[in-house]
């Protein structure tokens, strides 16, 4: 056991000593010792209830003798940060979370670990984290929220982002828009659509590293507690049988994971975060190829904000296990890869697929590829990706002039003004990764155009990122950004832009002699202290995840 190192022999008795002051018996001590990661805060609506979660895996890791020890891992509420400077913080709280579990595993020498993750960073950082340590590992997410419901329509916490869109273009009053903040989030876990946390919670199944279920029973469900207690008691398992995350989360798997995000229409995230996890299990993956996935991968399942189907739908319908068995009718999935559970294609056995409704049958999709797409030109030579699934069929060709601004505050301030135009391309840039820092997401405008009803004429071109719950043309992670000298700082108001998501192609109309005569945008002042200033001269690329450089080099591979 990794944990004789604290326990075993006569030289760790100091080491005993301190164990048998927190309560264990002298039993337990011969017992392998399971790290259990809880991010239960209460602050976050998807956190909330993950102290019973907890408890019920630690109930399953006694059951099957091994002894839990439960730590904590920090979580940032995307929607609450959402639209001021605390979303800088949110994509930041990825690598803390990986680091802080690193930390915690091998100064206390655990045997295996349980994560006990929801909402949009803390599953990857803590998918990084299991990546990293490469020990017996299992995850359990806290679960999707169940939609809410406004004059008998159900509706999610995107449709709020909306609301507030339409309320300032005069198409709802006070009390609608009172109505529907009251009634769109009804109960504890991460936010009812396909957003960025439920995204991340079924890749997580998707490779293998969650039992089924995981991904989309609701959060208030009783079937999650159970499967909370089958997640502590199949932890002991793997420890016996010595399969660790590594052996799970191979390239195999995490292109299941990938294409189960293309059939699902994914949020944008997904791409920056799978980039980042898939180097720390080893694995060079690029935008490229997942530009090959998506090419090669039907698109199954269109939920909110795409439309109004949530998670829960989802669930009801066979969840992921329907979807991998549509998926392998058309031989998009490699049945061999390694799961908590065995084999993958044991997994599937007894799912009968699609419904036809909630999930599309693979001859009949709603695209023929996947649900999201990246786009390269001039503007972006190293890459950027689009929702494609969740774009008007109107804007997936789109030509116009560009309104240019160096901050969400600016254009949020333009968009409820009034000041943005049928037509217009929005560019926001010093918003990545180092000009930001931290790549904030911007729901805010997205849905402000939306409710405005300005989706189906306006594109929005960001080096920052946007939430899972933004639809329509908008288009981040633009690469290389505006502070690495990325061509987006040299656009100028008036330039012609041309979008071609199908072509999958991005171009600044602008000749190579106009750009040569014109000089970048000055970089705004951040005054940067603390975390941010640290982060900002660490962070690498969003084309290879965003991630923190690795023994003080910038490692782009």
């Amino acid at each position: 056991m990794r944990s004789d190192a604290i326990k075993k022999g006569p030289g760790r008795a100091s080491h005993r000593s301190l164990l048998y002051a927190l309560g264990l018996s002298e039993s337990e001590m011969k017992k392998p010792f399971i790290g259990v990661v809880n991010s239960f805060n209460e602050i976050v609506p998807g956190h909330i209830h993950l102290r019973t979660l907890t408890d019920a895996v630690k109930a399953g890791i006694r059951n099957a003798g091994g002894v839990p020890f439960e730590f904590p891992a920090i979580a940032v509420c995307d929607g609450i940060a959402m639209n001021h400077a605390g979303m800088k913080y949110s994509l930041i709280s990825r690598d803390v979370i990986a680091d802080s579990i690193e930390i915690m595993m091998l100064a206390h020498q655990f045997d295996a670990v349980v994560f006990i993750p929801s909402c949009d960073k803390v599953i990857p950082g803590m998918l990084m984290a299991a990546a990293r340590l490469n020990v017996p590992s299992i995850f359990i997410t806290g679960g999707p929220m169940l939609p809410g419901k406004v004059s008998h329509e159900r509706v999610g916490l995107g449709n709020v982002f909306e609301a507030v869109g339409a309320h300032a273009a005069g198409k709802i009053n006070d009390a609608q828009l009172t109505a529907m903040e009251m009634s769109a989030c009804p109960t504890c876990g991460s936010c009812s659509g396909m957003y960025t946390a439920n995204t991340m919670a079924c890749l997580t199944e998707a490779m293998g590293l969650a039992l089924p279920g995981s991904g989309t029973i609701p959060a208030v469900y009783s079937d999650r507690i159970r499967l909370a207690k089958m997640t502590g008691e199949k932890i002991m398992e793997l420890y016996e049988s010595g399969v660790t995350a590594l052996d799970i989360m191979t390239p195999s798997a995490l292109r299941n994971a990938l294409r189960m995000d293309m059939a699902l229409g994914g949020s944008t995230n997904s791409v920056l975060h799978m980039l980042a996890i898939s180097r720390e299990a080893g694995y060079s993956l690029t935008l490229d190829e997942i530009n090959q996935i998506s090419a090669a991968t039907p698109q199954l399942c269109k939920l909110n904000p795409a439309s109004d189907h949530y998670i829960s739908d989802l669930n009801e319908k066979g969840g992921l296990r329907a979807v991998m068995t549509e998926l392998k009718k058309g031989n998009h999935i490699e049945l061999d890869a390694l799961t908590v559970s065995g084999p993958l294609q044991d997994r599937l056995t007894g799912s009968f697929g699609a419904d036809g409704i909630i999930i599309r049958r693979i001859d009949n999709p709603y695209s023929i590829d996947g649900g999201l797409a990246v786009l390269k030109g001039n503007l972006a030579k190293n890459g950027c990706v689009v929702k494609k699934g969740a774009v008007l069929p109107e804007m997936m060709q789109h030509e116009g002039p560009a309104r240019v601004f160096d901050s969400e505050e600016e254009v949020a301030e333009a968009i409820f003004g009034g000041k943005i135009n049928p037509g217009d391309v929005i560019v926001v840039r010093f918003e990545g990764p180092k000009g930001g820092p931290g790549m904030r997401e911007m729901l805010t405008p997205t849905s402000a155009l939306a409710g405005m009803g300005l989706d189906n004429s306006v594109a929005l071109i960001t080096d920052g990122r946007f939430s899972g719950a933004s639809r329509g043309a908008s288009i981040g992670h633009v690469c290389p950004e505006a502070a690495d000298g990325g061509l987006i700082g040299y656009v100028q108001e008036g330039d012609r832009i041309r979008i071609d998501i199908p072509a999958r192609t991005i171009e600044l109309l602008v000749s190579d002699e106009e750009l040569a005569r014109r000089q970048p945008a000055p970089q705004p002042d951040r005054n940067l202290r603390g975390v941010l200033n640290r982060y900002q001269s660490q962070v690498i690329a969003s084309s290879v995840g965003a991630r923190l450089r690795r023994n003080g080099k910038e490692d782009e591979s």
